[in-house]
């Protein structure tokens, strides 16, 4: 198999830089291809995974020499959704006649659903510094500074707490804003008496968390309390409830049952959650349409919300290890309605 997709490189090797090419063999050990920049670093993070070559010019024509060093592998699959298809013109026409290529979607996806205990425990770090950033960035924000300013606090403490990156791009939405699931932090004005809605994430050991709150600004009204209410209560229903083995679609149906029957369903439009790992958003998917049950040991987002155009939206996520014996919630900053600023 020919690996492209670097967070599959990573999870299969160790390896973090941004070039590299991966053949795993059915009978030989893997040959991981990388370029002169990380000499150092790739014998220091792959150890004995792998064999390393470290190619002078181009990663393609080094990938060349291994395969054709290759036998007794008629057959290379490849990731259909990764790799590019210039790039697999290019080796199909140079090759061609020597294999059969392979189309594969999601094979060491599907792998890394499952987390163990060293995977769980940096998600964990992930989610308890994401959470510390929040706090101070809440006691900072105030009527008066943009939007933008918002995620430059929360970001600013994300790397004071030792976040390695912001595993997206910080979503800050106040107002009118915050009904759009993914608005980019702009330069409104914050205002008192609406909605500041806030999903971000932090990194630890290249694993992610991902979280959202909103809260009020100075003060609230009875109809921002109530739907605020029913989120978070779809939210707590959903994290309780969900269980590994159950299939996607059921739970994404628990939240939006609970929504459903409040009279908001037609204004909760996108599935109830993902996967988190060593990407934001990867497997298993929680959504109308996804019949895969939830693996054990999955970590997954609960993120229901209500978004009403020209009005404002709520949206509260939390992160959820699926263990054995039930959901295990790791996030645990207040679902209650905050009011700051």
């Amino acid at each position: 198999m020919l690996v492209t997709a670097l967070p599959n490189v990573r999870y299969l090797t160790g390896f973090t830089g941004s070039a590299a090419l991966l053949v795993v063999p059915a009978e030989a050990p893997p040959v991981l291809l990388t370029d002169f920049r990380y000499d150092v670093q790739v014998r220091d993070e792959v150890g004995e995974h792998a064999a390393v070559r470290i190619e002078p010019a181009s990663l393609w024509s080094g990938l060349r020499d291994v395969l054709l060093g290759l036998e007794g592998a008629p057959r290379i699959a490849f990731e259909s959704a990764h790799l590019l298809h210039v790039d697999f013109e290019r080796l199909a026409g140079d090759l061609a006649g020597r294999w059969h290529w392979r189309a594969t979607i999601g094979m060491v996806e599907a792998l890394r659903e499952r987390k163990d205990a060293e995977e769980l425990a940096c998600i964990r770090e992930a989610v308890r510094i994401a959470e510390a950033a929040l706090e101070r960035t809440l006691r900072e924000v105030r009527t008066g500074i943009t939007e933008l300013q918002v995620a430059g606090i929360l970001e600013h403490h994300l790397r004071d707490l030792g976040s390695e990156a912001t595993p997206f791009e910080t979503i800050v939405a106040s107002g009118e804003r915050s009904a759009l699931p993914h608005a980019r932090a702009s330069h409104r004005v914050l205002q008192g008496g609406e909605f500041l809605l806030i999903d971000f994430g932090a990194t630890h050991g290249g694993y992610c968390s991902d979280i959202t709150r909103t809260v009020a600004l100075q003060s609230v009204n009875p109809e921002m309390q109530a739907i605020h209410d029913v989120v978070r209560e779809a939210t707590l229903s959903a994290s309780a409830g969900v269980r590994a083995g159950m299939r996607g679609r059921d739970a994404d149906g628990i939240a939006r049952g609970y929504i459903e029957g409040r009279g908001f369903g037609e204004l909760f439009g996108h599935s109830l959650g993902h996967g988190i790992g060593l990407e934001v958003h990867e497997g298993p998917r929680l959504a109308r349409t996804a019949d895969a049950p939830l693996p054990p040991g999955a970590v997954i987002t609960i993120e229901p919300g209500i978004y009403r155009p020209g009005w404002g939206g709520v949206r509260i996520e939390d992160d959820v290890y699926l263990a054995d014996e039930g959901p295990l919630v790791l996030t645990s900053f207040p679902r209650e309605l905050l009011i700051v600023g």
